[in-house]
């Protein structure tokens, strides 16, 4: 530990009893690590904790090194006055200095609560503890408002939080779950946006065969099957740490290794919606692949889906702007983004999820990928209206054979490589290698304009 951090350490401490600051080591890197109230017992806190948290993010940042907060509050005392908004104020304006700079973790033991939830929607990921619970109003205030009595739990407990909002990146059966998370975490992330992801040990072989991979699909052009059966087949020791995985399930996010190299990885389930993209799915991809693109991360996405989920609460609800959210998050990456296609690649959806269009470096698909605007049974109903049963059934299958196949895709230069399944994870892994050095100059600008 230098004598500077020590330092700056030591008078953090000074600031107030109710929290405390550390400076961690740890095998793959350092880390700040604050922690306001116990996780035994919520407090109500003072403006100097919230003081005291602005200085830990802003000794992390200064240091660039993640910053990790342990939570556990019932909100600002009634009679703290302007001085408590003065201290959480702080607190998030340094947080979102922080931002794609170091990695942020927050851990909710029991309770985060008022201004200090707000905080969870600052930070990159947000662990709860399983009987945890946060939310901006209490559900005295919601029922004053509402007339409709609420419970802690249900108004903001772990598990809405987990598949309803989307706050909560993991839920931890205890605290000593949720510290192994964070170290989980950790060891796959670089410690700041100017360094690169450490190599993680793996006696995985990189040129292992992916024999009967290809079964895991259904014949049926429908059928439903669980996608993670593939990642776990590709990526080293079958091993995902999967985010969010309960929110918007019809799209996984998930860190990996491949080789030892972290990866992020972004694919599609099936098994949730026909794997169709919806509002929440769009969120939660554009916010992975944001955080991949800020931490040097490669990223490698899995494509099988039929298209944007139909509906019109979905259109009144913002799905254009939602749906570009994944398109501007991966139109703006720079980092290595390699593409495989499994099965079906649709319309819209083609193009926001990571096409080739969109920039990627390396387009693959299997020999059993559809990549048009539509699927035949669609098309069909469109230029043939007056066909009969039979008809359509001649005019799909010419359709298929003619337009849904990768090799029409390969041709016009939409993908890079035809590969068969068995082969995966040795093609990705050898294509991953050589892009592992890529760099892009950036263009000189304040920020983008994000579509929120």
């Amino acid at each position: 530990m230098s004598t500077e951090t020590t330092t700056s350490v030591e008078l953090l401490a000074q600031i107030s009893s109710n929290s405390k600051v550390a400076h961690n080591k740890r095998e793959s890197g350092d880390y700040i690590s604050v922690s306001i109230g116990s996780p035994s017992e919520p407090i109500a806190l003072s403006g100097n904790d919230g003081i005291k948290l602005a200085a830990g993010a802003e000794t992390a940042f200064h240091h660039r090194i993640p910053l990790v907060i342990h939570l556990n509050s019932t909100g600002a005392p009634p009679d703290s006055g302007i001085e408590a908004l003065y201290g959480w104020g702080s607190a998030a304006k340094q947080l979102t200095r922080c931002s794609g700079v170091i990695p942020t973790i927050i851990c909710v033991h029991q309770a985060a609560v008022a201004g200090s939830a707000l905080l969870l929607g600052l930070v990159d990921f947000v662990i709860m503890v399983k009987d945890s619970f946060t939310y901006v109003s209490g559900p005295r205030m919601v029922q004053e408002f509402t007339g409709v009595p609420v419970d802690q739990e249900a108004l903001g407990g772990s598990g809405k939080h987990a598949q309803t909002s989307g706050v909560a990146s993991f839920v931890a059966s205890d605290s000593d779950s949720a510290i192994e998370l964070i170290d989980e975490l950790l060891s796959l992330i670089p410690q700041n946006s100017a360094s690169l992801p450490i190599h993680v040990s793996s006696n995985d072989p990189t040129d292992r065969e992916l024999n009967g991979i290809e079964g895991i699909i259904p014949q049926s052009a429908t059928g439903s099957y669980d996608v993670r059966d593939i990642l776990k087949e590709v990526f080293d020791d079958g091993l995902l740490t999967e985010i969010r995985k309960e929110w918007a399930t019809n799209l996984v996010t998930s860190f990996a290794t491949l080789g030892g190299h972290p990866v992020g990885v972004v694919a599609n389930q099936p098994q949730s919606l026909a794997g169709t993209l919806n509002i929440a799915a769009s969120q939660k991809g554009a916010r992975f692949v944001s955080f991949c693109d800020a931490f040097n991360i490669p990223i490698i996405t899995f494509v099988d889906t039929p298209g944007f989920q139909p509906g019109k609460d979905l259109e009144w609800r913002g799905m254009i702007r939602h749906g570009a959210q994944l398109a501007f998050a991966y139109a703006q990456a720079t980092v290595p983004r390699i593409c495989v296609t499994l099965r079906k690649s649709y319309g819209g959806a083609y193009i926001v999820m990571d096409s080739k269009y969109m920039g990627n470096d390396l387009s693959i698909s299997w020999p059993s990928a559809e990549i048009a605007v539509m699927g035949a049974k669609g098309a069909v109903e469109i230029l043939h209206r007056k066909a009969n049963e039979d008809e359509r059934s001649i005019l799909e299958e010419e359709y298929e054979n003619r337009l849904l196949n990768p090799y029409m895709a390969a041709e016009r230069g939409s993908v890079d490589i035809v590969i068969t399944p068995a082969e995966t994870r040795r093609k990705v892994f050898a294509a991953l290698q050589p892009l592992l050095t890529k760099r892009e100059k950036l263009q000189k600008r304040l920020h983008a304009n994000t579509p929120l």
